[in-house]
């Protein structure tokens, strides 16, 4: 509802349901263009991103979450009311934890709002949020989210960019009301074991150790504010 209510109208929705048997297929066929979609068995999330990437035309892409919404009706027509230029790869907003007050504190401080920041900050931590994030199609030609990660595809996805010295725009708008409980949420070691092994991929193994004390600090900080 929250993308049919949109002041702006110029996009396409491809949405990637995973083969559901509980009458999702029967709503889904009963929508019409712009929306469009794909139900079939997958590997997850981010192979799910991957084939609607692969189906989809526009110029931009943007990921929602089935337990996200964009902010209000006039985020698409915000973002793209001007004319970034080619030099533009992504537009970075923020976005807004919609808790409720529940849930970790980490979650509800600044009022559930989180900035996010396109800088060498990245190889400390994840700070683009994935639904706050509006790419250029042409960044996704020759590559892809690298399904060996099944929790931070995307957190690798980025630091990649950054290392290729992709230019993002930094917005100040709210993009999306975001579910608390995504899959990075549940912060159990698995995730920073990914975090840890990403960052190794995309650096030397000479900085394992960094980044193995840098996870653990953050996994025992985490666990702490639950």
């Amino acid at each position: 509802m929250s993308i049919q209510n949109q002041a702006f109208k110029s996009y396409e929705v491809i949405i990637v349901d995973g083969n559901s048997k509980d009458g999702t297929q029967q709503y889904l066929e009963s929508l019409q263009p712009p929306f469009h979609y794909i139900s079939e068995t997958d590997e997850g999330v981010y192979d799910a991103m991957n084939k609607g990437i692969e189906k989809s035309k526009g110029q931009w892409l943007y990921f929602l979450g089935s337990d996200d919404q964009l902010y209000d009706s006039n985020v698409l027509m915000n973002i793209f009311k001007d004319d970034f230029g080619s030099e533009v790869d992504l537009i970075i907003g923020n976005i807004k934890y919609d808790s409720n007050g529940k849930g970790a504190h980490h979650l509800n401080k600044d009022g559930g709002i989180r900035k996010s920041n396109w800088s060498s900050r990245l190889w400390l931590t994840n700070s683009v949020h994935h639904q706050g994030v509006f790419y250029r199609r042409a960044v996704f030609e020759n590559t892809s989210y690298d399904l060996s990660y099944k929790i931070l595809a995307d957190y690798d996805f980025n630091l990649r960019l950054f290392k290729q010295g992709r230019q993002a725009k930094l917005s100040n708008e709210l993009i999306a009301f975001c579910g608390a409980n995504g899959l990075s949420k549940d912060y159990q070691w698995l995730m920073y074991k990914e975090e840890i092994r990403l960052k190794i991929s995309q650096s030397s193994p000479l900085l394992g150790p960094f980044f193995y004390v840098l996870a653990f600090l953050k996994y025992l900080l985490k666990k702490s504010q639950d």
